[in-house]
């Protein structure tokens, strides 16, 4: 499994909510039998090591070195887009989304999944870069919230109820 930092359904930024979340071995939410074991274990914690160390430059892939220390930055994106080609018949989609008569729009509020969308559906399969909008990671969102309902993403649902809406 993997811990996910999140915001979740909460306003971003550091005055703001702000959630950690382990999902399970298959990317779902681990079960409460999992999670109450990783709460027991922060309850045993008696001392926090913090390490006195320069920072470390998350836009440059590589190991930077600290003594016996490392901090390996890696491309999530290109990871993820190696996962979904071995499950998923990327030919066939890039076809699908070149139909003259196929539209998507892909808000990315503002949130980490902008880089994949832009990557995945413009850079990969060929869609028109018009076709992902919001893509542009913020930590405030961009003084938005990244709930993706009818209070907060208004403007997408005013696209997708307009003339010339995507499919």
């Amino acid at each position: 499994g993997g811990f996910i930092l999140s915001a979740s359904h909460n306003p971003g930024g550091p005055e703001n909510d702000f959630g950690i979340k382990f999902n399970y071995s298959g990317g779902e939410p681990a079960p409460e039998r999992i999670t109450d074991k990783i709460f027991g274990e922060t309850s045993k914690v008696s001392v926090l090591n913090i390490a006195q160390i320069n920072d470390v430059d998350l836009s440059k892939v590589g190991v930077t070195k600290f003594g016996d220390f490392e901090v390996e930055v890696v491309d999530s994106v290109e990871d993820y887009l190696a996962t979904l080609k071995s499950v998923f018949d990327f030919g066939l989609l890039k076809n699908f989304l070149s139909r003259p008569d196929f539209r998507l729009i892909f808000d990315a509020m503002h949130a980490v999944t902008g880089p994949y969308a832009k990557r995945i559906f413009v850079e990969e399969l060929g869609a028109p870069a018009s076709s992902i909008k919001d893509f542009v990671p913020s930590p405030t969102f961009n003084n938005g919230h990244p709930d993706p309902n009818l209070t907060y993403a208004h403007e997408l649902v005013d696209i997708m109820w307009g003339k010339d809406a995507p499919n």
